[in-house]
């Protein structure tokens, strides 16, 4: 499993799991992490023409080629 580890404030994680809701694409591990399909959000948002976590981090901070984004 190829996944980005990418550390995020309280604040953060709130813009986060308010912009993106759908459980297929988002969900919360027993941790408290914030994991997200990378596949399933690059089809929703080529969709939808919306571009939630690029606005909220900025498209420098995501990396395309990884199965997962966990936000910790």
């Amino acid at each position: 499993m190829n996944i980005k580890e990418i550390a995020i404030t309280s604040n953060l994680r709130k813009k986060i799991q308010k912009a993106v809701k759908n459980t297929s694409i988002i969900f919360e591990d027993e941790n408290g992490d914030i994991v997200v399909n990378v596949t399933a959000y690059t089809e929703n948002t080529s969709h939808t023409g919306r571009f939630p976590l690029e606005e909220i981090l900025g498209e420098d901070a995501l990396d395309y080629d990884v199965e997962f984004w966990i936000f910790n």
